[in-house]
């Protein structure tokens, strides 16, 4: 689905070339002819699809000056920004300030970027204090800037961070400062992340958030032991506060701990939400005794048309492989939005049961269903790619993907889907340039940026590139196993195997994944501790015997 941004930037770029239009009309043949801003906007194009994004960016600033279009002059700036040509990156800027003269948030950030990455510390200092002054979203903003700046000015970063944290500037809340704390920590700053938790611990005594941001920094710092032990204790706190449940779980869950994450859960009056967290917990754990007692559950309230109860239900009966009663339930749901989603459900289910033709046909009829939202016929589209993989029909999928983005452009799920595909595939320049396609416009999205980075680090030798845009992602999510597996695996690519040991066995710890099992075994078989490399490549087979990160790291070390 196209977001505002691009939709506004289609119609001002529309209205642009109409005007443009006119007055070439009005003209008299003397007047020299101005550069056509849909020619340069789309030969920047074409260079962002073949991952051009210095050339992209200089395009669109050309257009952006043609059309005087200061959403195509933000554009040119993102891209120039994740191309990392910062002197670009500043031409776009200054022209996205004269043509909207008004300064707005997003421009602080970008400006706060540009003055770290150029090692400004004062005007890089004064633009974010100016944010954390702005409003109660403010320090979200501040974090995106120095986010930004991170593995070309790191140590900057932690000193500007360090400035905020001592002259008061931040705002008297505890999400800030928790905030800020995740980012020392990822930065590993030990005397930093001490001097915020003094101040938080100073400022809100008696706050179990605080133990909460205590838990999470030994998490963080691989001692899980002792990070139990302060969750232990806020138990009895959860069983009154409902917020405090939902993080105290959240925590449980980082730690590899689904079931105990469900259980903290279960404390207090149940709804929708906790209902579904629960069954995606007890799924996670693999605990079909617990999924089948919470389908009891579940189902006591079920006489009422409650359209969330219902879809719950259907896919706690899924989950069971009680495919009929699933059947039943999808087919009972009341209202258009619910019934929309309860019909994507029921493809999947007669996919499972063999009726292969039926599940399809129903796809396809809502991928044409005008009625119906724009994300739910999407979705359609995702879900048929998704069974033709189960089905082994390549070209299905791929099919459903140009089909889906034909009616869709630049969706990111369907070009992240589609760039996942590339990847399987081995054509790596597709994948990439797919995944730029998002980055152009979420230049933030975590997800895409650890994807990028590690099929980068995975299938080149653009090591240093790679490291750039994970290290992005893991500032942005310092406790995702996935990021720190990335992490890990380029250390690896990079030679440097301690650290990368380090990294992927705090990963493992908190997620028992086949990849990073099979690229633990692969760097302790490098170091030649072999004994120790089977026992992972053994427990990766266990997971997942088919993992394709196992199969290439046996075939490599011939084991």
């Amino acid at each position: 689905m196209p977001t505002p941004q691009r939709l506004r930037s289609s119609l001002l770029l529309s209205a642009v070339l109409l005007a443009c239009m006119g007055l070439a009309h009005a003209a008299k043949p003397s007047s020299p002819k101005p550069e056509d801003p849909l020619q340069a906007s789309m030969a920047g194009e074409f260079a962002l699809q073949a991952g051009h994004l210095g050339e992209a960016a200089r395009q669109y600033l050309q257009a952006a000056r043609s059309a005087n279009d200061p959403v195509l002059a933000e554009r040119a700036t993102r891209i120039a920004l994740l191309a990392n040509e910062d002197g670009l990156a500043r031409q776009c800027f200054d022209l996205w300030k004269s043509l909207e003269p008004q300064i707005s948030a997003s421009q602080q950030v970008v400006a706060a970027t540009l003055d770290l990455r150029a090692g400004k510390r004062r005007a890089a200092r004064r633009e974010l204090k100016s944010l954390l002054a702005s409003g109660d979203d403010g320090w979200k903003q501040v974090l995106a800037a120095l986010i930004g700046a991170v593995g070309q000015q790191s140590k900057l970063v932690v000193d500007v961070l360090g400035d905020l944290v001592d002259d008061r500037s931040m705002p008297n809340k505890l999400g800030p400062w928790l905030g800020f704390g995740g980012l020392a920590q990822r930065l590993e700053q030990p005397a930093l992340v001490e001097r915020i938790v003094k101040q938080v611990v100073a400022r809100f005594p008696g706050e179990p958030r605080v133990a909460l941001l205590r838990a999470q920094l030994l998490r963080e710092d691989g001692k899980p032991d002792q990070a139990r032990s302060l969750l232990a204790g806020l138990e009895d706190a959860a069983k009154l506060s409902m917020p405090l449940r939902w993080s105290l779980a959240g925590e449980y869950d980082a730690l590899g701990d689904p079931a105990k994450a469900a259980a903290v859960l279960a404390y207090g009056p149940q709804d929708e939400s906790s209902y579904a967290q629960r069954a995606g917990l007890l799924d996670k754990a693999k605990d079909k005794a617990g999924l089948a007692k919470l389908y009891e559950e579940a189902k006591r309230e079920a006489t009422r048309p409650d359209p969330s109860r219902r879809l719950l239900l259907g896919q706690l009966a899924e989950v069971l492989e009680r495919n009929d009663e699933a059947l039943a339930w999808y087919a009972s749901v009341p209202g258009e939005q619910a019934r929309a989603i309860a019909r994507l459900r029921s493809a999947n289910v007669l996919f499972t049961l063999g009726r292969k033709a039926e599940a399809f046909d129903g796809l396809h009829v809502m991928q044409s269903e005008a009625a119906l939202q724009d994300d739910t016929r999407r979705d359609a589209y995702l879900l048929e790619a998704e069974l033709r993989l189960k089905d082994k029909d390549a070209a299905g999928e791929l099919d459903a993907y140009a089909r889906g983005l034909a009616a869709f452009a630049d969706d990111q799920a369907l070009l992240y889907s589609r760039a996942i595909l590339w990847e399987r595939r081995d054509d790596i320049a597709k994948a990439e340039a797919d995944f730029r396609r998002i980055l152009v416009s979420a230049p933030d999205d975590v997800t895409t940026l650890n994807a990028l980075g590690y099929t980068l680090a995975d299938r080149t030798t653009r090591y240093k590139e790679a490291l750039e845009l994970i290290d992005r992602a893991r500032v942005a999510e310092p406790s995702n196993a996935a990021i720190i597996d990335s992490y890990g695996w380029v250390l690896f690519r990079l030679g440097r195997n301690v650290e990368a040991l380090d990294h992927l066995r705090r990963a493992y710890t908190l997620q028992k994944d086949p990849d990073i099992a099979s690229h633990l075994g692969l760097v302790l078989w490098v170091m030649g501790r072999k004994d120790e490399a089977r026992r992972y490549f053994d427990e990766a087979r266990k997971i997942d015997p088919e993992n394709r990160s196992l199969q290439r790291a046996l075939h490599e070390v011939g084991a």
